[in-house]
């Protein structure tokens, strides 16, 4: 799932607790009012295009004690394509939680291919 770690028992850890989720289904959770999504991208490329309502957090400075988590809400992480946010999921799961995270499956751009509606600022 991940690729990058060479340590089994991590990568096992990080697929127990990291879920791909399709943008569809994060589009569903935001209409539904049950979900925190966590944008690990960088301040520029949130300013050209996000998903409203998202939290921005650049991988660059990702501290995953500052993550907005709410435990009666689904936390997702995207990036551009999908890279990033896996690393930002590793970082919580190295730091001790538990929960599920979803990472979007294709980041934003799979999320502006099925429609998502994207802000600027």
């Amino acid at each position: 799932m991940f690729g990058w770690f060479t340590n089994p028992a991590a990568e096992a850890t990080l697929a127990a607790h990291v879920k791909l989720t399709a943008p569809r289904t994060i589009m569903q959770w935001i209409e539904d009012d049950s979900v925190v999504i966590v944008d690990v991208r960088e301040e520029n490329e949130w300013a050209s295009a996000h998903i409203p309502g998202a939290t921005l957090m650049p991988l660059s400075r990702f501290n995953p004690a500052a993550v907005p988590v709410d435990s009666s809400k689904r936390l997702v992480f995207h990036c551009q394509s999908g890279m990033r946010c896996g690393m930002a999921a590793a970082k919580m799961v190295e730091a001790g939680f538990d929960g599920e995270i979803n990472r979007m499956e294709g980041g934003l751009m799979g999320w502006r291919m099925q429609g998502g509606k994207i802000a600027t600022s």
